[in-house]
């Protein structure tokens, strides 16, 4: 039996971030509060990024600022982890009273030139420096295209995953993220990688991010589960994808990773408010600009219809 799973909630960072257009920031909070109050542990509530590059997260500190008094008022304990890509976007989230900062660095060399305009050594060697300077926060390094590059004839090779997760611990990550950038991983490759690299880093500090371009990503979460990962980052409504990925589906929707865990009898770290959780989708679904990508969504729409019809 899979005991204490955790889900991160992403949807207000890698769900938003893709958006173009902008989602009024009043509303991003209320979404947000609305997840929070679904019993999430954890939640990547923004990213710190030049507005240049992602317009969307351009009121970062005031996301944060009404998140961090909305939970103080309820007393909920909820873990604020956020996405930087520079010493620049570190240092703003340092001042915003972050518990955990979210550093990219790809598996694919072109990815992570293209996505943080360096090359993945430039990477490594400057954020084991921020770890050093920034040493009261978290700093979870997460490896992107680890499953599949987004370029053709670009092969990820599964010791060269495990290399760069080594590297990640080595230069002081609290956790490494494993992430499925493109969506285009395979339970086989997904098999692959975990089976060889349980032989060289701790299993249980590894993180699961998956997407949902050919609708693998609950095939892959399975695969995960069974090798013993626990800890698993989705996002409501099945909202994301990554702006220097093309063709990227969105994240795997939390609610359908929730809803295979409760009928495989997985028990979860926490008992989530699943009202709550629809809610706040319900809420994306009016004012965000973005398809809800969510089985288990559209069934509770449908299921919700029928019932009021037939009072």
């Amino acid at each position: 039996m899979f005991n204490d799973i955790k889900v991160i909630e992403v949807c207000p960072r890698d769900g938003f971030q893709n958006v173009k257009t902008f989602i009024p920031t009043d509303k991003k909070i209320e979404i947000a509060k609305t997840l929070m109050d679904a019993g999430f542990e954890e939640m990547e509530m923004t990213s710190f990024i030049s507005p240049k590059w992602i317009p969307q997260m351009s009121d970062a500190e005031d996301v944060i600022k009404e998140l961090r008094k909305y939970q103080s008022e309820k007393g909920l304990n909820v873990k604020f982890a956020v996405l930087a890509a520079n010493p620049k976007g570190v240092e703003r989230a340092a001042q915003c009273d972050i518990d955990s900062i979210s550093y990219p660095i790809s598996v694919s060399e072109r990815h992570n030139k293209e996505n943080v305009n360096r090359t993945r050594e430039q990477s490594f060697a400057e954020v084991r420096e921020l770890i050093k300077k920034y040493d009261n926060i978290d700093f979870c390094i997460g490896l992107a295209t680890a499953f599949g590059s987004p370029y053709l004839g670009e092969q990820i090779e599964v010791d060269e995953v495990i290399r760069m997760t080594e590297k990640a611990f080595e230069v002081g990550s609290h956790r490494v993220v494993i992430a499925d950038t493109v969506g285009n991983g395979n339970p086989e490759f997904v098999d692959k990688v975990l089976t060889k690299i349980k032989d060289y880093v701790d299993i249980d500090r590894l993180n699961f991010h998956l997407h949902d371009t050919f609708s693998l990503s609950l095939a892959n979460t399975l695969i995960g589960l069974k090798h013993g990962i626990k800890v698993f980052e989705s996002a409501a409504g099945g909202l994301g994808g990554c702006p220097f990925a093309p063709g990227a589906a969105g994240n795997v929707a939390t609610e359908d990773v929730l809803n295979m865990f409760d009928i495989m009898g997985v028990k979860t770290t926490v008992n989530y408010n699943i009202e709550k959780l629809y809610e706040a989708i319900s809420l994306i679904k009016q004012n965000v600009d973005a398809p809800i990508i969510s089985h288990a969504y559209k069934f509770f729409e449908c299921n919700h219809a029928f019932k009021a019809e037939t009072k």
